[in-house]
């Protein structure tokens, strides 16, 4: 018989998840034209040329020993190429040593935390926030604490303060944010510094970063390196190079972490015990000679706009999102979350529920999705909003 707390997480599931299977079973009944599906980040664009290359080259060499094992940690070379690149970021003096690579971002997530948390021990999330990070969290015996953001998901120093206890172990930050899209400042980032420094204990933010490369209308994502401290960064190159089911990533701990040694040394140790070893190797040379690829950004913010149109031409509010893959949109007043997503589903049009990123009152819709999926959805947008009443703000 399988353990009690699966039975919980297998009957609860991933909302996002399920609302993917469901997109899958319409398009056999209705055609994939008929269906917009919205509701996973499943990135839509090929990986750049420049990874296509290097994996055809190196899978077609004769270096010895390429599918070997190698330390723990990940290939030196590999390593030290990102932290090269983070150090020229940051201004900060970065070695291979800070670095393990993982398999993903999810990986290394579980790798921070297992080496941070006892039980019992508390992390702090942002809501709304990737629904996954419970999960990872509660793997280790930890406790979720959620802080609220404000009505433009950007999170306070003061609400964070109130939430933080003896046993607060570390606080997950999420920018540009998933599901919001949201990034947050220079201000906020030093602020936090400020305010975990001056705590009778060492807390550290843990930094999700898979969509710092994907950011629009000519922004940038500050470096959490070159205002926090305590920081450990979780990377993954799923979005920003279109490979979410090859699985690579890693962990990077700030030179200026108080607690850089034995982290380092546990994040590699957990790498190993809960399972993946090490990082793929092929991938991790492909990644050494593609560090400076990324897809066309340029495709993403073009979408980005067409579903934006969609929503608010409908009638429909939203915070336009300045990066990531996802428009974070309000239900319509006085409707839940999840009947404005029944809504939408009897239109054949798929999105996820706010709640599921504990933020009742709101859908996430993924837009990296064939551009001629966002235009065919148009229509299904205005339908929705005259079956519920709503004025449209321009013409289908």
């Amino acid at each position: 018989m399988i353990s009690s707390k699966m039975k919980e997480s297998i009957k609860n599931g991933s909302a996002i998840r399920k609302m993917f299977e469901e997109g899958n079973r319409l398009k056999k009944i209705y055609g994939a034209d008929n269906v917009y599906d919205f509701s996973i980040g499943n990135p839509d664009l090929e990986p750049p040329k420049e990874v296509r290359d290097a994996l055809i080259d190196i899978s077609s060499s004769d270096i010895p020993g390429m599918h070997g094992y190698m330390s723990n940690s990940g290939y030196e070379s590999t390593r030290k190429v990102i932290a090269d690149r983070r150090s020229a970021e940051s201004g900060l003096d970065i070695g291979p040593e800070a670095v393990c690579m993982t398999v993903g971002a999810a990986a290394a997530m579980n790798d921070v935390l297992h080496s941070l948390l006892d039980p019992g021990d508390e992390v702090i999330v942002l809501a709304p926030y990737f629904m996954e990070y419970n999960s990872y969290i509660a793997n280790h015996n930890g406790k979720v604490v959620i802080v609220n953001t404000d009505d433009k998901f950007m999170p306070h120093t003061e609400d964070i303060a109130a939430a933080i206890t003896s046993r607060t172990k570390a606080i997950i930050i999420n920018t540009p944010n998933n599901p919001s899209g949201v990034i947050y400042s220079e201000t906020f980032l030093s602020e936090l510094n400020s305010l975990l420094k001056s705590q009778d204990h060492v807390i550290q933010v843990i930094s999700d970063e898979p969509y710092i490369d994907l950011v629009y209308d000519g922004l940038s994502v500050p470096c959490a390196l070159k205002y926090i401290d305590d920081l450990v960064i979780c990377f993954s190159w799923s979005k920003s190079l279109s490979l979410p089911g090859e699985r690579i990533g890693y962990t990077l701990v700030s030179p200026g972490n108080r607690d850089f040694e034995d982290l380092t040394q546990a994040i590699v140790l957990s790498n190993r015990t809960l399972g993946s070893v090490n990082a793929p190797a092929i991938w991790q040379r492909v990644i050494e000679r593609a560090i400076d690829a990324k897809v066309d950004v340029s495709d993403y913010e073009k979408r980005r706009d067409l579903l934006y149109s969609n929503i608010v031409d409908a009638g429909f509010d939203s915070v336009k999102p300045s990066g990531a893959l996802y428009i974070f949109m309000n239900t319509p007043e006085g409707m839940s979350d999840e009947a404005f997503a029944d809504k939408c589903a009897s239109h054949n049009l798929l999105l996820v529920k706010g709640a599921s990123f504990a933020k009742p009152g709101y859908c996430r819709l993924a837009f990296c999705v064939s551009e001629s999926t966002i235009r065919n959805s148009r229509k299904a947008f205005f339908a929705i909003a005259k079956e519920l009443g709503i004025p449209h703000r321009s013409s289908l």
